[in-house]
């Protein structure tokens, strides 16, 4: 998953739609794609991370990423071309700072303010990690400062209540869709932006039409592309055929519930967890009545996305283009 995110930033610094979408949503692993890993899809053997006080979740491709510790609240932004995420645990803070490429930015004067306290600043702990240690838990905001430029987290009430039950049964609700519509706002920078609207069908069906940009359509083992409005569509083969709707995450660790709020008229409860498949930091307001995902946004290297999700299970069919 990283290696695709690693291609999607190229393809969006360069406009190229078709890339972004194919790099990111073609899977092909069968079953539910859950923090549970369902049983038909191996399970990743973690790489060793370095040695970290706190401890690091291992992720599988980097053994040096960044990552939160185990338990830790998680919150993440865009910090111009940089990913920015934070995570509280009792005892220590931790920031993680992700370049265009995927690399942990070292050398960085990071300090962190806690609610109206003194600027403070960390230490190193690794690449792109820097890290700070407290006397329990930090109040509420905390603001992280790079170099000239201040960044403000807004902390829930601390200890956040585990969000693990309330991910897992949004990913089975996700994955008994027949049918789902997103709109996508994708940016690798502040000025490198896209705008996609997406169908799918379950379970191999994708079409997906990007606001000035490409488009495609994809059946099974068939898929037409076109490169720009009203360009010609060609067709070629979709191997292996994709899986969707699913979940965009594929683990879900320090799942925690950071409050309410309304998505839609909707009552919803917001959780915030790190994907280590990915790698990435994601948000979710999910509707605890139905278990739907309403609204994710996902912070990983080069990648911010936000998605906002409906209407679900609604009557239509992908055709092929005329």
């Amino acid at each position: 998953m990283y290696l695709r995110l690693t291609a999607a930033l190229l393809a969006l610094a360069a406009g190229a739609a078709g890339v972004v979408v194919s790099v990111l949503l073609l899977r092909s692993v069968p079953g539910p794609a859950g923090g549970t890993a369902g049983a038909d899809a191996p399970a990743a053997s973690p790489a060793e991370a370095p040695a970290v006080p706190g401890g690091r979740i291992a992720t599988p491709s980097d053994p040096g990423f960044p990552s939160p510790p185990p338990g830790a609240l998680v919150l993440a932004r865009e910090a111009g071309r940089d990913a920015l995420a934070l995570a509280v645990a009792d005892g220590f803070v931790r920031v993680s700072v992700l370049g265009p490429a995927g690399d942990g930015v070292r050398g960085l004067e990071v300090s962190l303010q806690f609610g109206r306290g003194y600027l403070q600043p960390t230490d190193s702990c690794g690449a792109g990690c820097y890290q700070l240690e407290t006397q329990g838990l930090p109040d509420s905001p905390v603001t992280v400062r790079l170099g000239g430029d201040a960044y403000r987290f807004e902390l829930p009430s601390l200890p956040a209540p585990d969000g693990g039950a309330l991910v897992a049964r949004a990913e089975e609700t996700w994955n008994g869709l027949k049918t789902l519509v997103w709109h996508e706002r994708l940016a690798s920078s502040p000025t490198n932006v896209l705008h996609t609207v997406y169908r799918a069908v379950a379970p191999d069906g994708l079409e997906y039409t990007t606001a000035g940009g490409s488009a495609a359509v994809i059946i099974g083992g068939e898929r037409w592309d076109s490169s720009a409005p009203g360009a010609p569509w060609h067709r070629s083969e979709q191997d292996p055929p994709v899986r969707q709707p699913q979940p965009f995450w594929a683990r879900a660790e320090d799942v925690h519930v950071l409050g309410g709020g309304r998505v839609g008229g909707r009552s919803v409860a917001r959780v915030s967890f790190f994907d280590p498949s990915t790698p990435a930091w994601f948000e979710a307001s999910i509707d605890p009545e139905s278990g739907r995902t309403l609204t994710l946004d996902m912070t990983a290297a080069g990648h911010f996305m936000h998605h906002v999700y409906g209407p679900f299970d609604a009557p239509f069919r992908l055709a092929p283009p005329t």
